[in-house]
């Protein structure tokens, strides 16, 4: 059997019911290990601000192998993650948006709004998200990709000391 994929995953109020959708739809995969950094309720929540380095920090020592993050509109989360060396953090609404996230920009890091993308929407996202690699479905660009993500990374070097 091949090792599971890891996705850490958390949301702030806002974001809540996407999270729970998402979470019931990975826990239904063979292939996933979650690891929830909550919000767990209603009733316990936590800013954008306290649950995206959760996440980040998980990618960015490799305890997750991916992050999913939810608040409002996704961006809050994304700022956030973006400030964390190693994180690409790439904000998604549409499914298209989340498989390219990863074919092009190789994010690690998917961010959703739960003000904006409705449950079902949601769960395709990730699906989407989770079904390509890095420069899949793009071969013809693979060069291009492969070099801009490096250059990406050197001006993450240059800013992050």
């Amino acid at each position: 059997m091949s090792e599971k994929l890891k996705i850490a995953i958390a949301s702030d109020l806002s974001g809540f019911p996407l999270k729970q959708a998402v979470v019931e739809y990975l826990t239904e995969r063979d292939d996933v290990e979650i690891i929830d950094y909550g919000i767990d309720s209603v009733d316990a929540p936590k800013p954008y601000s306290q649950q995206a380095p959760k996440v980040a920090k998980a990618v960015q020592s490799g305890e997750a192998d991916r992050g999913i993050l939810i608040c409002g509109t996704g961006q809050g989360m994304a700022i956030v993650a973006n400030k964390f060396k190693g994180v690409y953090a790439c904000v998604a609404d549409s499914i298209f948006s989340g498989e390219r996230g990863k074919i092009i920009n190789n994010a690690n890091v998917l961010t959703m709004g739960g003000w904006i993308t409705a449950p079902f929407l949601g769960v395709q996202i990730v699906e989407a998200w989770l079904s390509v690699a890095f420069t899949q479905k793009m071969e013809f660009k693979r060069d291009f990709l492969t070099e801009q993500f490096g250059i990406v990374q050197g001006i993450e070097e240059e800013n992050f000391k």
